[in-house]
């Protein structure tokens, strides 16, 4: 039986949030466990992004290294030695950033553009109390899903998509500027319909009595 996609967002979620109150033998147990997972589920997946943050988390066990009050790691350095406690205290955040980007690689895997956004449309229902647009919310996250499928299948940098879209934006203007119409076409977006089933009321449930009890 397929879970709802809602379910499967909802439960990635609670385990990230869960991740950080773990003690230090669980989160290591746990997220060795996961990691394997990962490489077994969607190993594809879990390499890109793990070739994607390999500098955020570089930066990360660094900034933690130094910036930690503690014994330093080599006292011949002094003052620009790495301290034991931040080492130690980096590695447990990257494990939470790893068990994070593995259950990320697994969604993916498992969820194709239009699940995940119907899975986050469903999520945002509560939006309809505070007078906000879900349906405006969903496209707008759909565009955004589409220019980085886009960036990445091309393999650009951050700094030749900015380039690209300068450039979109500057032929629309003088298309404008000129009385030509802009390059516009009107488009539908559909999205699957899917029916929470009884399996997913309980994950639902339980998920969220797990965040519960964790967090409170």
């Amino acid at each position: 039986m397929s879970l709802h996609p809602a379910t499967q967002i909802l439960i990635w979620c609670v385990l990230v949030t869960v991740t950080q109150f773990l003690p230090p033998a669980g989160l290591l147990a746990s997220g060795g466990m996961l990691l394997v997972i990962a490489f077994i589920l969607s190993r594809h997946k879990f390499i890109q992004l793990l070739r994607r943050t390999r500098w955020i988390m570089f930066s990360l066990w660094l900034i933690y290294a130094y910036t930690t009050p503690g014994q330093p790691v080599s006292v011949l350095l002094g003052a620009f030695s790495p301290r034991l406690e931040g080492l130690q205290d980096g590695l447990l955040q990257l494990m939470r950033l790893l068990m994070a980007l593995a259950g990320l690689a697994i969604l993916l895997e498992r969820l194709h553009r239009q699940q995940l956004i119907a899975g986050l449309y469903s999520l945002f229902a509560p939006l309809k109390w505070l007078g906000l647009s879900r349906e405006r919310l969903a496209v707008r996250l759909a565009l955004t899903l589409h220019y980085a499928e886009v960036a990445v299948l091309r393999s650009q940098s951050w700094q030749d998509s900015l380039h690209m879209l300068k450039a979109e934006n500057g032929e629309a203007m003088t298309e404008n500027k000129v009385g030509l119409p802009a390059r516009e076409a009107v488009r539908t977006m559909e999205l699957p319909v899917f029916h929470f089933s009884r399996v997913d009321v309980l994950l639902l449930v339980t998920a969220v009595l797990l965040l519960w009890r964790v967090v409170i």
